[in-house]
């Protein structure tokens, strides 16, 4: 039963996202990979985040604004944020499976729900059925959606580096980490603060945060196209466009000669 409950979050917004990527489905074995790794990375989290906690202890007062600040930015959201872009950069980025925009939201969901799934799981079995209720509608949702900002950023770092654009693949690539560590990490440190009314905040960052994220995705969805040098190279779809081309062009050569 409780296993159960702590799945089916994961297993919806999966089959939501299968769903959207309608241009060109992703291969299932790289997508299970993405998973696992991304789930893998629950240890990294809790083993550098409890260091990390453990030496802040010692130089901070761990009920002081300051703590709670470093202990959700950094030792949470950025260790967390950080082991699923590892995950996505090592496993997906030169894979030709990668060809379409969208197929960069994909695979930032599937790691952040490969996190998101284990990280439930032990939440639920130690916590019980209120839990899985409440981080099925927050938390679970909550991994997914700043996982579609790590996609849509990576996406972007993607063309550029096609495009031979170094610059702007570095500086999407960059973004693709800090724009979820910083909403990942604004969510957990509304929630750790004594104060009442970091939870209006909080309701009121939800709220909207799910609204723009929502209609991100499906614009994201529907606006999916294929990934190619402007330029020609290496994109095959360009590349298809210039041989027609020249054939076009050789033909009308053809037909002008006397």
């Amino acid at each position: 039963m409780l296993l159960q409950l702590a799945l089916l979050p994961s297993l919806v917004l999966f089959i939501v996202l299968w769903r959207k990527d309608k241009q060109d489905k992703e291969p299932i074995g790289l997508l299970l990979k993405v998973f696992f790794l991304g789930a893998l990375t629950i240890i990294s989290a809790i083993a550098l985040g409890s260091l990390g906690t453990n030496a802040l202890t010692m130089v901070l007062d761990s009920q002081s604004m300051l703590f709670i600040f470093i202990d959700n930015f950094i030792l949470t959201a950025l260790i967390e944020e950080g082991g699923k872009y590892i995950v996505l950069k090592k496993a997906t980025w030169k894979h030709p499976a990668f060809n379409y925009t969208f197929d960069a939201v994909v695979y930032a969901v599937v790691a952040s729900l490969g996190f998101a799934t284990f990280e439930n799981i032990l939440y639920v079995f130690e916590n019980g059925v209120g839990t899985a209720i409440t981080r099925a509608i927050i938390s679970v949702p909550g991994h997914a959606m700043d996982a579609v900002f790590m996609g849509f950023y990576y996406g972007i770092a993607k063309q550029a580096s096609v495009a031979g654009d170094e610059a702007g693949c570095k500086k999407n690539l960059v973004k693709a980490l800090i724009v979820p560590t910083i909403l990942h990490g604004f969510y957990d440190f509304c929630l750790s603060t004594p104060y009442d009314i970091f939870i209006l905040i909080f309701l009121i960052f939800e709220i909207i945060f799910t609204i723009v994220t929502i209609r991100k995705f499906r614009k994201l969805s529907r606006e999916d196209a294929p990934i190619y040098n402007p330029v020609g190279q290496p994109g095959q779809e360009l590349d298809t466009a210039v041989d027609v081309t020249s054939v076009s062009e050789s033909e009308d050569q053809e037909t002008n000669r006397p």
